[in-house]
């Protein structure tokens, strides 16, 4: 494999918010704390804290989870107060879903390699968050695999960590060819989430990748003193509309938007909001109804039933886990930014926020169409417009532009209007009118004369438009949309070859030639 890396901004595929905080903009630093770079790392080592008895729990938890995995990892390291997390997360996507799940999960296990060789009187565990308690089934019941779509279908609802992955047979036997690992994931397994850690391990657990499902009562308990100021004074709501303002002031356009109440109702079957209406806590879309003494009694002993949304999942994952840093995405690292002052409100450390890695993969075929197009890495990135512009401009053998027609007709006008003026002052529209009239026809004739070039080399330009569509199908990157399979079945090295390719803290977008 070859590689070769290009800044985030010249893909056009980032939000600027997203691209000024990468490059530490001034007016971002008061909605994070440290920067994602090794002093950083340095600095919120000295700042994190996690007590003894939070790591018990969460050593006793893992253990509970991994019971039935083969070779169950030695969680123990967790008890050392010299061991911390670095932690990624998404949902539960079929057969991973798009590649960039995956980008991910390797960004994670390199962030804490890197980390340990940085610092070798510590350790760093990567974790995968897994979102367990996730109600939006079609946003994971489907994945693409070598140009066709394939989709779960079922009357399953609520949670889908709890949902039984086995009814997956059917579409198994629809595969070409399905890896045993899923085989094994999907119809051994009794929950999706169980079956997910089942592959997750199998194919990164050497690497020291450990899966956590946040949807247990002990890890809950840990969480309650938050559940109850969220019920009662709407803490997160008040700080997150104060920082959405703030950022808004900024000319950014911001990501979540948080309730009163953040937080789900949750029942096997079941996640629904928490509202509160005429003093009484409602679960919408259904009869269930708290006074507020029997919520908060309910928080008591099921702190399990409350299931935390996009607002207040972030400060749940830090009041579990001894975590320094949060791996996410274009859309992720934002919606963090909005979140600092509910970190400080309950007084818990801000993670460093790191964006995961970007990947596109060309494989040799691909790429031998991109020598033969004369096409650069970085036009690549180029919408489909500008893309064919440049194309032909660069192959043409013909003169297209008018610009020095343009140029010399300006200088005879102004001649024209010069002579006018001395006329008569008030002819200096009409020239200038009949000026723009010419400008506009020329303007025309050369897109006409880019049009007929553009014919004259169809064959090239569709050969273009079919790699650009390769590349990006629908117009969108290829990590958003091609499966983990499609280049694992031809190319079962290929998870360990993008680990050593990628570099954590090097944000920059990585293009690789197989």
């Amino acid at each position: 494999m070859q590689v070769q890396t290009l800044p985030l901004a010249t893909t056009g595929q980032f939000s600027s918010l997203f691209l000024d905080y990468i490059q530490q903009s001034p007016s971002l630093t008061g909605f994070y704390g440290h920067y994602p770079d090794l002093a950083g790392f340095e600095a919120q080592l000295k700042e994190k804290s996690f007590s003894n008895e939070k790591r018990q729990i969460l050593v006793e938890v893992l253990r509970k989870q991994y019971a039935h995995i083969p070779d169950v990892p030695d969680f123990s390291v967790l008890l050392a107060d010299n061991t911390f997390t670095v932690t990624t997360g998404h949902q539960l996507n079929i057969f991973t879903g798009p590649l960039y799940i995956i980008y991910k999960l390797i960004t994670t296990i390199n962030l804490a390699k890197a980390l340990q060789q940085a610092y070798p009187n510590y350790r760093f565990v990567p974790m995968y968050w897994m979102a367990t308690e996730d109600h939006d089934f079609a946003e994971i019941n489907h994945f693409t695999l070598f140009g066709q779509t394939y989709s779960w279908e079922t009357e399953q609802k609520g949670a889908v960590g709890r949902m039984n992955p086995q009814e997956l047979a059917t579409l198994i036997e629809q595969m070409p060819d399905c890896p045993a690992v899923f085989k094994k994931a999907y119809l051994q397994e009794k929950t999706l989430a169980d079956a997910v850690r089942c592959y997750i391990h199998e194919w990164f657990g050497a690497a020291g990748l450990l899966c956590i499902d946040a949807d247990d009562a002990q890890l809950k308990a840990l969480f309650k003193p938050v559940i109850k100021d969220d019920l009662l004074h709407h803490t997160a709501w008040k700080q997150v509309n104060t920082t959405t303002q703030q950022l808004e002031a900024l000319g950014y356009k911001n990501q979540i938007s948080p309730r009163e109440i953040n937080f789900f109702y949750l029942q096997n079957g079941l996640r629904e909001r928490l509202v509160v209406e005429d003093g009484l806590y409602k679960v919408l879309h259904t009869d269930i109804q708290f006074t507020q003494a029997e919520i908060l009694s309910l928080v008591e002993t099921n702190p399990e039933y409350f299931s935390p949304n996009v607002v207040l999942r972030p400060l749940y994952e830090e009041v579990i886990l001894p975590n320094l840093a949060y791996i996410g995405g274009p859309s992720e690292v934002p919606y963090w930014l909005q979140l600092k002052g509910v970190f400080e409100a309950y007084q818990e450390s801000f993670p460093l926020l790191l964006p995961r890695n970007f990947a596109l993969v060309i494989n040799k075929a691909t790429q031998k169409k991109i020598e033969k197009l004369g096409l650069t890495v970085e036009e690549l990135f180029l919408d489909e417009i500008q893309l064919k512009k440049n194309f032909i401009e660069k192959n043409s053998e013909n003169q297209l532009s008018l610009a020095e027609n343009v140029l010399a007709f300006g200088s005879i006008f102004e001649e024209i209007l010069a002579k006018a003026i001395k006329i008569d002052k008030t002819l200096e529209g009409a020239v200038k009118g009949e000026q723009q009239k010419l400008f506009n026809s020329l303007e025309h004739l050369e897109k006409r004369l880019k049009k007929a070039e553009e014919r004259n080399h169809e064959t090239e330009v569709n050969q273009l438009l079919a790699l650009k569509h390769k590349l990006f199908p629908g117009g969108t990157p290829q990590e958003r949309v091609e499966n983990v399979l499609n280049f694992w079945l031809n190319n079962p090295d290929f998870l360990s070859q993008m680990q050593g390719h990628f570099d954590a803290l090097n944000y920059r977008f990585y293009v690789i030639f197989e």
